[in-house]
């Protein structure tokens, strides 16, 4: 009887294992968060850099110009 309690507890073991179904699953899940961040990133951004652009029009400079105002490298 203890032979088949310690076969019924090692086999649970395996059975909490993830599947590859199960991190195929959860590994989509964190790339699809990662790019639906990536797009708001990259819409806030081009909403800035058309701030940007406002203010440089208005001001009559560069946009490089207010760039350099506001912190921002070329790179950023």
């Amino acid at each position: 009887m203890e032979e088949n309690a310690l076969s019924d507890a090692e086999s649970g073991d395996a059975n909490d294992e993830p599947t590859e179904t199960d991190i195929m699953a959860a590994a989509n899940k964190i790339v699809k968060e990662h790019i639906k961040l990536l797009h708001e990133y990259n819409e806030l951004k081009d909403v800035g850099q058309g701030l940007m652009g406002l203010i440089a029009d208005q001001r009559g400079v560069r946009i490089v110009e207010v760039q350099e105002e506001f912190g921002i490298d070329a790179q950023d």
